[in-house]
């Protein structure tokens, strides 16, 4: 893999891996994005938009696509869009983790997910070691905490989860580490979009 497709790292420096399909990228995404940054305390925030997600059975948007609508999308100097996972040629989040690692000594990750996903995260190959190795920041709109204190990673983790107050220095917890932050709502969904017809 060419170094020069991956974003900008220096040693020291926190970067928030938001991972997903974006299909479509829309404005929910913009403002959890400004959020975490915000309330992590993030240098810099990385949209990884997949070639394609192994738990759904139908494929997404052509990358291109959704790559230059997230580019169009996003309107902030610290947020990069980055199809790296392609160019590493990885498929499970995991293995994207182990090969970021490699590439960027120095620098703190925090893995960055919905409740919804938390809801489902023992279903993603390795899960316990992604917990294991990374900070992880649980980011839901009002009326997810249900799901999020009943998923069954949070209920094995549950002795790893930081305060809330914790979040600006959760990149430096020893992990596990994880950390659940209620935002204020944006009505938006890219299922929604798609079956409106409007991508």
């Amino acid at each position: 893999m060419q170094r020069h497709v991956m974003p900008y790292t220096a040693p020291g420096q926190v970067i928030g891996l938001f991972g997903g399909s974006f299909d479509p990228p829309h404005a929910g995404h913009l403002h959890v994005s400004r959020e975490a940054l915000k309330r992590f305390d993030l240098d810099r925030l990385w949209w990884l938009v997949s070639p394609g997600n192994p738990l759904k059975e139908n494929g997404p948007a052509p990358l291109d696509r959704r790559m230059q609508a997230a580019r169009a999308l996003v309107d902030h100097p610290r947020i990069d869009v980055t199809d790296i996972e392609a160019h590493l040629r990885t498929r499970y989040t995991a293995e994207t983790l182990a090969a970021l690692f490699a590439r960027a000594p120095g620098v703190r990750f925090v893995w960055l997910m919905g409740a919804d996903n938390l809801a489902q995260f023992h279903r993603w190959q390795h899960w316990r070691w992604i917990m294991e190795n990374v900070p992880i920041g649980v980011l839901a709109r009002p009326g997810q905490r249900i799901s999020a204190r009943t998923a069954k990673a949070a209920q094995i983790y549950r002795a790893a989860k930081r305060p809330a107050s914790a979040a600006p220095v959760l990149a430096y917890a020893r992990t596990p580490a994880w950390c659940f932050l209620n935002l204020p709502m944006v009505d938006l969904s890219s299922t929604e979009i798609r079956e409106r017809g409007e991508w």
